[in-house]
C-alpha cells in the first residue's frame, strides 16, 4: 500500500505553492517536496511558511550538495524540523544543469558529493561538535546550536548505477522515475542496502498521463529526457537503435523534430499513461511488482485550479487502484 506526496518545481509565486500544498494535504497527500532550484523561489524560506500553514505533511527540500555547503544544509534542515514539529526530511539529487551551470559550477565527483552531505549532516545532528574530512567537504570543530536532531530521514533520488547503490548503502529512502527502469535500479539500491540493516523507503516520482493532451505533452517533452537520461535507464525505454535515431533527430532538427518519432510504447515505459482505468491498472502492478511505499507526483507548471484538479484525479486513480494507504 503506497502514500501519496507531491513535488513542487517553484516556476509559480510563493503564494500559489503554499496554496497548493495546503489543498493537497485536504485531498490526502502526506508528502511534500519542495526543489531547490536555485534562482527560483528560496526553497527554505518558502517550507518555512509551509511548515506553519500544514498540520500533517512531511516536508522537505529536493536539493544537492554543490550550492550549499552541507553544514548550511544540515542547518537549515535542522530549523525545518524544529518548525514543523518533526515532520521534515531530506532529500538530495547529484545536481543537473538546469541549476549549476548558470552558477558556473562543475559537477565533479558527484559520489564523494552526494556521501559527504550525508555524513556531514547526520554528524551535525547528534548535536556534537564534529571534525571531518571528506572527499569534498570538510568540517573543522563545528556545531549546530539547535542541538540533536538525529531523527531526520534522508532520501536520496539516483540515476547512474553507483549513485544507486549509494543510496541503499546510505540513505534513509530511494526515490526513483522512469517507470522502465524501476526493477533495474531497485536492484541496484537493494545491493547498497544488503547487510546495512537498514529498511530503505521505497518511492517513485512521475507524472500521470490519462487524457490525450497529457500525453502529447509528454510526447513533446520526450526528446529532453531522451538527451538527458544515463544509458541503462534508456534501454528500458527503446532500442539502442531507435536511442540512436532520436539522438540524430535533436542534432539536426531539434527537439521538435526529434518529437515526431516518439511512440506512445515509448512514453508507456517512460511514465504511467493511458486511460484513468488503465492508469490505474498500471499504477496497481509498480506498487506489487516493486513493493513501492510512497507515489510523489510532479508539480512542474504553475496555475492553482488546473493543478489542483490534476491531484484530486490522480488521488482517485490511485484510490481505483486498491493500493492507496489510509
Amino acid at each position: 500500500m503506497v502514500k501519496l506526496g507531491i513535488n513542487i518545481i517553484p516556476s509559480m509565486p510563493v503564494k500559489e505553492v503554499i496554496e497548493t500544498a495546503v489543498e493537497a494535504e485536504k485531498i490526502g497527500y502526506e508528502y511534500l517536496i519542495l526543489a531547490d532550484e536555485g534562482s527560483m523561489q528560496d526553497v527554505y524560506v518558502t517550507l518555512g511558511a509551509l511548515a506553519r500553514e500544514t498540520k500533517k505533511m512531511k516536508l522537505s527540500p529536493c536539493t544537492n550538495g554543490y550550492t550549499r555547503h552541507p553544514a548550511v544544509t544540515a542547518a537549515a534542515m535542522a530549523t525545518l524540523h524544529e518548525l514543523s514539529e518533526g515532520r521534515s526530511f531530506l532529500t538530495l539529487i547529484a545536481g543537473g544543469s538546469l541549476v549549476l551551470n548558470p552558477m558556473k559550477i562543475a559537477r565533479e565527483t558527484p559520489l564523494g558529493v552526494a556521501r559527504d552531505t550525508v555524513e556531514i549532516a547526520r554528524r551535525l545532528w547528534s548535536g556534537e561538535t564534529v571534525s571531518y574530512e571528506g572527499e569534498r567537504f570538510g568540517l573543522s570543530q563545528a556545531r549546530l546550536t539547535m542541538g540533536k536532531q538525529e531523527d531526520i530521514p534522508i532520501w536520496i533520488a539516483p540515476r547512474g548505477d553507483k549513485m544507486c547503490k549509494l543510496t541503499g548503502e546510505l540513505a534513509d529512502g530511494a526515490m526513483l522515475m522512469v517507470k522502465a527502469d524501476l526493477g533495474e535500479a531497485f536492484k541496484l539500491v537493494d545491493q547498497g542496502n544488503a547487510g546495512t540493516g537498514r529498511k530503505l523507503v521505497r518511492a517513485y516520482i512521475d507524472r500521470i498521463a490519462y487524457t490525450p493532451e497529457m500525453i502529447q505533452e509528454t510526447a513533446a517533452f520526450f526528446p529532453h529526457v531522451v538527451v538527458d537520461t544515463p544509458a541503462r535507464q534508456l534501454k528500458g525505454l527503446m532500442s539502442d537503435e531507435q536511442i540512436e535515431t532520436i539522438l540524430r533527430a535533436v542534432k539536426e532538427g531539434g527537439h521538435k523534430a526529434a518529437e515526431k518519432l516518439i511512440t506512445f510504447e515509448m512514453l508507456q515505459g517512460y511514465k504511467i499513461a493511458g486511460t484513468p482505468e488503465e492508469c490505474s491498472q498500471i499504477f496497481r502492478a509498480l506498487v506489487d511488482e516493486h513493493r513501492l511505499d510512497v507515489f510523489i507526483l510532479n508539480i512542474v507548471a504553475g496555475g492553482l485550479e488546473g493543478n489542483l484538479q490534476y491531484l484530486r484525479d490522480v488521488y482517485e486513480i490511485v484510490k481505483a487502484s486498491g493500493r492507496l494507504a489510509t
